[in-house]
């Protein structure tokens, strides 16, 4: 898991383009959105595409995307609960 939550935060950085930050700038369990990293609902887009070509999985409704999308951690929960076994 701590590779995967490593690894998120790189992918992030880069499929945000978010310059000035590194991925010891964002904890694990910091809010996404807000106050925390700051994105909006068209970087969470970006994130539901990175999500299902790097990692094969997509929310089955909205109402998960809160849930899913509150922290990096979380992210990666999500990934290791619904990823298929062959990727």
């Amino acid at each position: 898991m701590e590779k995967l939550i490593a690894d998120l935060k790189v992918q992030i950085i880069e499929q945000l383009n978010l310059q000035d930050i590194t991925p010891a700038d964002i904890g694990d369990d910091e809010a996404l959105f807000g106050e925390g990293l700051g994105i909006d609902s068209l970087d969470v887009l970006e994130l539901i595409v990175l999500l299902k070509q790097k990692y094969k999985v997509k929310l089955a409704n909205a109402e998960e995307g809160p849930k899913v999308f509150r922290s990096v951690k979380t992210m990666a929960e999500f990934i290791t609960e619904n990823q298929p076994e062959n990727v």
